[in-house]
């Protein structure tokens, strides 16, 4: 099986979106701010304060405004201030986060892409509807339900796509060599995201982990023993785990995930304001890490590896169990509480920071790889494919250890071609004995 580290192709029915965990709430960034306990008439009167102002605008402002909307708008705008990762879910949002995290979503199965405006299948998904109903790769979408697609953006297309479990839709498909359209009628059910996808470069593995859904530690140990059956139970030369413009997601996946290369130790220790937001996550010995362990292991990261990516790449990287190659991660330590109100929707809010093994906190500086390896960026691209990252952030959390932020940008860039990704053949020169390893050189003799 051959797949591209870094596929382009947008999954039918499903749009990822930003991470959501990270940071822990402490002062907001500015200036000092005296911890002093306030009497609780200060409070109610600043309280007042707001009822009031509440009041004037729905007697006084010139149209009549939306008054729930003014009070979502307020919330919104108390969480933000405390930092650039926390917020106000409405219930579309917070259903839109659920699905994320979980990873799975109710569709079809189906990964498209669109040309030249037209929406393309790249594939349908094993054992899902479209599968089933017998859609082929290259088959051009031109219709949902009777509605043309023209015109339509991907994403557009995607949503419409999306729905219900148990819900029917009818899209029609234009096929290479069959003179009419065909017409498939499918209900929609539970699709689990593929969280990694797995290739082989004659003996070494290489694994990309697009981000930390629940289906990440179980797509990591399907694609493991995937490698295994192939190679009639032979380990690879070598694995790459690809973190690269992984945005995060779910902390607890961040720990099976590294647990999967460690035998024992710290993975992550997060600390809060409360008791209850401190801990420490250690690896457990079991089957997987039994298999992994004498394999050789290279961890990709980049300017978009963030949060939970983070943790993995520094509990590697403490333990000196892979060597980091790439550039600069993201620097985003720390976590973030998704808490329910009900029919309200959520809040997003910072109750922790994390830390390494070592103790380090990344925040804002993020994670330096052992050897940096640039990429060749096509020249149109170039100084678009820098970001700042965590420091680049107005508002965010300041690091601690005596940290420095970055003062300049690492690259997000990830070339689609195997063949031209420098940070990708690096890796596997490494692991074949091509390339000399700096961060840990051979004893010397005697």
């Amino acid at each position: 099986m051959r797949i591209t580290p870094f596929h382009a192709a947008a999954l039918a029915a499903a749009v990822l979106v930003p991470t959501f965990f990270v940071l822990a709430q402490e002062d907001v960034p500015g200036e000092p701010v005296e911890n002093v306990e306030r009497e609780p008439l200060e409070i109610y009167s600043d309280l007042n304060l707001f009822g009031e102002i509440f009041d004037r605008i729905r007697a006084e402002y010139v149209d009549a405004p939306d008054e729930k909307e003014l009070i979502r708008a307020a919330i919104q705008g108390m969480l933000t201030s405390l930092d650039p990762h926390s917020g106000y879910l409405p219930p579309a949002e917070y259903d839109d986060v659920r699905e994320d995290t979980s990873g799975t979503f109710g569709g079809l199965g189906i990964e498209v892409t669109q040309e030249e405006g037209v929406v393309k299948v790249v594939s349908p998904i094993d054992e899902t509807p479209a599968a089933r109903a017998g859609v082929l790769a290259n088959d051009l979408i031109v219709e949902i339900d009777g509605q043309s697609l023209q015109g339509q953006t991907l994403d557009e297309a995607v949503e419409k796509m999306r729905g219900p479990v148990g819900t029917d839709i009818t899209i029609t498909v234009v096929r290479e060599g069959v003179d009419e359209p065909l017409e498939f009628t499918m209900t929609r059910d539970i699709i689990a995201l593929r969280a990694v996808r797995w290739s082989m470069d004659e003996d070494v593995a290489v694994l990309r982990l697009s981000r930390f859904s629940e289906q990440a530690f179980v797509g990591i140990e399907q694609a493991v023993n995937d490698i295994y059956e192939e190679r009639e139970g032979v380990p690879p030369k070598g694995i790459i785990l690809d973190l690269r413009n992984n945005p995060g997601g779910l902390v607890d996946q961040s720990v099976y995930v590294a647990d999967a290369f460690l035998k024992q130790g710290a993975v992550v220790l997060t600390r809060g304001r409360v008791p209850e937001e401190s801990s420490r996550y250690d690896a457990q010995p079991d089957e997987l890490d039994g298999r992994l362990a004498d394999v050789p292991l290279v961890v990709l990261i980049n300017g978009g590896s963030a949060s939970a990516a983070e943790i993995v790449a520094g509990a590697l990287q403490d333990h000196k169990r892979a060597t980091l190659v790439g550039t600069r991660s993201f620097g985003k330590g720390s976590v973030q509480s998704i808490i329910s109100l009900g029919p309200n929707g959520a809040m997003r809010l910072t109750t922790a920071r994390y830390y390494t093994p070592n103790n380090r906190s990344i925040q804002a500086a993020g994670i330096t790889p052992d050897i940096v390896v640039t990429q060749v960026v096509p020249e149109e691209l170039q100084g678009r494919d820098v970001i700042l990252g965590e420091a680049g952030l107005e508002g965010h959390i300041e690091g601690e250890n005596g940290t420095e932020e970055p003062t300049v940008g690492s690259s997000v860039y990830v070339p689609a071609d195997p063949e031209e990704d420098t940070q990708l053949q690096y890796a596997i020169r490494l692991i074949n004995g091509e390339e000399t390893n700096p961060a840990y050189p051979p004893s010397p003799e005697g």
